[in-house]
């Protein structure tokens, strides 16, 4: 048999959610000023569960990195179905970090 295809690529302006992504910005990191963009790529199930979490960018900041994986583990998504069928996908979501003025 033929080996089951390999999960698409959609957009993240494809996705929707049923928890949407509730970046929590570090305590530390506001006290020191630190910014950035994070972007994770991440593979998500038929279920809308996040399985799989690579970081392709880094904002620089440690700190802030992992609470952008810790936002995405915590995100629910609304599972992406082709012809009715729930289907996994990978998405690169971009989280930013930004202080407030």
């Amino acid at each position: 048999p033929a080996p089951p295809p390999q999960p698409r690529t959609v957009a993240i302006t494809q996705v929707e959610y049923l928890t949407p992504p509730n970046l929590v910005y570090p305590t530390a990191s506001k006290r020191l000023n630190e910014s950035g963009r994070v972007h994770v790529r991440v593979l998500v199930d038929d279920q809308g569960l996040p399985r799989q979490m690579i970081l392709l960018r880094s904002s620089g900041f440690s700190r802030l990195d992992d609470a952008a994986l810790a936002t995405v583990k915590a995100t629910r998504f609304k599972p992406y179905t082709e012809n009715g069928v729930a289907q996994p996908f990978w998405v690169v979501m971009p989280l930013v970090f930004e202080m407030e003025r």
